[in-house]
């Protein structure tokens, strides 16, 4: 039996373990926090700090491939696996592009891959010499994560609040809809792609507050996102899962915005609302096997659950059960013990074919399920 690890054991490991049952594999996790939502679910379990490049080596070595459910790992040590005959997906290499948000942005340029336009800054004293390219929004090359590392600069005034640290400034640009395409890439070089997701983010945390799939889009726009994603992926050059994140302007233009190399929020829904599940679909990557169908099984709306305002400590979901019992609601709950406001404890799937009455269900159940403390 195949011996597969994942590097991180949060929601992302939990949803992909639970994928992991419909095949024969023998899953193992590295993690720093021993009650993870991820650490009961896997065969294995080692404790351990994905950064540190001794632990994910030694993790690594018995195993026959390797993934990630955060970009945060030590790539020095997944090179190491992959020189050794470990298969670690994403390739290293991509990871290393990936991981930077600098990086990130540079690549898109070399391969002209439209994205918007940016400034690198080495520190704050070097981004008050761009005043002239304000609004734009600042992010940190490393170390940003669900909406952290972020920050919108709108003018002179608000170079006070910005990241004294190496960064990529971005042109603001006038959005209409973002986008989030998921793209597989088997082993092979044989690509399939799931529907676009349009996101509504929440403006005060930046996180998505729910999201539609499939978007609805005219075909010259679809057409250009799958152009796009398909490209971004293309010229990685590496086998896995990849979430592209991209902008469509007031103009029609498609760029893009980021991409994950792993699974991704945006590709949620995908366990009920898609054949082939995002979970699913890695495994298949992973295992070597054909990859899934991407189709809609319908439409769907992906709700988040996050931690309300003023509550921290052990977390209580106030009106779960009233929720349970709405016909069409898939809840998520992601075995995190303890919530703090903006924290992601788990998401609700609406599935259904009349979109205004499933977006009206996910506003009714933001209403009434709320992540407390006790």
């Amino acid at each position: 039996m195949m011996k597969v690890g994942i590097l991180g054991g949060g929601q992302l490991g939990r949803m992909l373990l639970q994928a992991a049952a419909n095949y024969p594999v023998e899953t193992y996790v590295l993690e720093n926090d021993a009650a993870c939502p991820a650490a009961h679910l896997c065969h294995q379990f080692t404790l351990g700090d994905i950064s540190d490049f001794d632990a994910v080596y030694d993790f690594g070595k018995q195993l026959d491939a390797i993934t990630i459910e955060i970009e945060s790992v030590n790539v020095d040590a997944l090179e190491k696996l992959e020189q050794e005959g470990v298969r670690v997906y994403p390739r290293p290499h991509a990871l290393r592009i990936i991981k930077n948000k600098i990086h990130q942005k540079q690549f898109y340029q070399a391969n002209n891959i439209p994205s918007s336009e940016f400034i690198v800054v080495e520190n704050a004293a070097a981004l008050a010499q761009h005043k002239d390219f304000l609004p734009a929004v600042q992010k940190l090359g490393t170390g940003g994560y669900d909406g952290r590392g972020v920050q919108v600069l709108t003018s002179a005034a608000d170079l006070s609040m910005a990241f004294d640290a190496p960064s990529v400034l971005e042109k603001m640009v006038e959005i209409d809809k973002e986008i989030s395409m998921i793209v597989a890439v088997g082993e092979n070089g044989d690509t399939a792609i799931y529907p676009p997701a349009e996101m509504v983010f929440d403006p005060a945390l930046n996180l998505l507050d729910y999201q539609l799939s499939p978007a609805a889009l005219p075909e010259n726009i679809l057409n250009q996102l799958e152009a796009v994603s398909k490209k971004v992926v293309q010229q990685l050059q590496s086998p896995g899962l990849f979430a592209v994140e991209l902008f469509t302007d007031r103009n029609g233009k498609v760029l893009v915005n980021e991409t994950a190399p792993r699974v991704h929020n945006s590709g949620h829904h995908s366990i009920e609302g898609n054949y082939s599940s995002q979970f699913d679909m890695l495994w298949r990557i992973l295992l070597q096997v054909p990859l899934g169908n991407t189709a809609a099984r319908a439409t769907s709306v992906l709700l988040n659950l996050v931690g309300a305002a003023n509550h921290d400590g052990t977390a209580h979901y106030e009106g779960l059960e009233t929720v349970l019992e709405m016909p069409h609601a898939y809840v998520h709950i992601y075995g995190k013990a303890n919530t703090k406001p903006g924290r992601k404890m788990g998401h609700v799937t609406l599935l259904g074919n009349d979109i205004p009455t499933l977006i009206s269900e996910a506003h009714h159940i933001k209403e009434i399920l709320r992540v407390v403390s006790k």
